[in-house]
């Protein structure tokens, strides 16, 4: 019995699937990020997402011959490391778990445990792979320093698009009117109290914001179209960052796959990503995801405890 977790900034997926590779139970909570709200939050939200999917697949904690939890912001702060390692402590045994980042979920999920590289693209950006038992990581610096490609990053190069269009330093495109009417403003500076104004989540507002450019990109506001064409471009410079780390040989071809709500909703953006896969100087070979990140967990799971499964 072996239990997933892919705990994001947003929702935290549980998946436990059993010896056979059959998904016994699924379950969707809240985030379990201890920058949201620190560490007594997570640890309660984690212990109640779990005993939810456990319930679920009418299991016990005892029942589980190993878990892997994958959770956000995990490896970014080396002096939090071991408070992260102890969330689950209370509920699973010692031994029987392992923490890392979520990172490794979307790359277990969307290849099925085998070696390649996958692409992280939701509210941030990032990407993951496995060759020969190497690992490595490009990317995921958060939306301030980095987290190209991702929602938070799209939306910020569309609303620094709309302030250009407002004020004359580029030519209005139908993202320009599309933000006034979905936003309602009065007053184009008014976007101005979407981002910053009091008791404003400025991460849920760009969050929406995303979704607007790509509208407006669909609508044939080049501009915006250029926005995801860049953003496939830096994922792809992820790819191939994370490639050479690897030290994957040359004639080598990889496998790359993706997880997360910008490509699986931005056809235009996944689209280019993909042209940019086949189109790579270095071999590479577009996949789509095999499975979610919470039950790649789990086969993740499995995979440390000795047991190789597929579904």
């Amino acid at each position: 019995m072996f239990l997933g977790v892919d705990g994001g900034g947003t929702k935290t997926a549980y998946a436990v699937i059993d010896a056979s590779g059959r998904i016994r139970a699924q379950h969707v909570g809240p985030s379990v990020s201890h920058l949201v709200a620190g560490f007594s939050h997570a640890q309660a939200v984690l212990i109640e997402g779990i005993q939810a999917v456990l319930a679920k697949a009418d299991w016990a904690p005892g029942d589980l011959t190993f878990s892997f939890l994958g959770l956000p912001s995990y490896g970014e702060d080396s002096a939090v490391v071991d408070r992260l390692n102890s969330l689950p402590a209370t509920l699973l045994k010692s031994g029987r778990y392992r923490c890392d980042s979520d990172m490794v979920c979307s790359w277990a999920g969307s290849l099925g445990c085998v070696d390649g590289i996958s692409v992280i693209a939701g509210t941030g950006s990032m990407a993951y792979g496995e060759y020969q038992g190497r690992t490595a990581r490009c990317g995921g610096w958060g939306e301030i320093i980095g987290d190209e490609g991702s929602a938070y990053w799209i939306a910020r190069e569309g609303m620094n698009l709309f302030s250009r269009m407002s004020d004359g330093r580029a030519v209005r495109g139908p993202l320009y009117d599309l933000v006034r009417q979905r936003l309602g403003l009065s007053t184009d500076l008014d976007l101005c109290a979407h981002v910053y104004g009091v008791e404003v989540n400025t991460r849920s507002a760009f969050a929406k914001f995303a979704p607007l450019v790509h509208d407006a990109a669909l609508l044939g506001d080049a501009e915006a179209k250029s926005i995801f064409h860049r953003a496939a471009q830096e994922l792809l410079t992820c790819v191939l960052a994370t490639r050479r780390s690897l030290q994957i040989p040359n004639d080598a071809r990889v496998p790359v796959s993706h997880t997360g709500s910008v490509l699986d909703g931005a056809t235009i953006l996944l689209e280019a990503f993909q042209r940019g896969v086949t189109e790579a100087e270095a071999p590479l070979e577009y996949r789509a995801p095999k499975y979610s990140p919470d039950v790649g967990a789990a086969l993740y799971a499995a995979r440390l405890s000795g047991t190789e499964l597929s579904i």
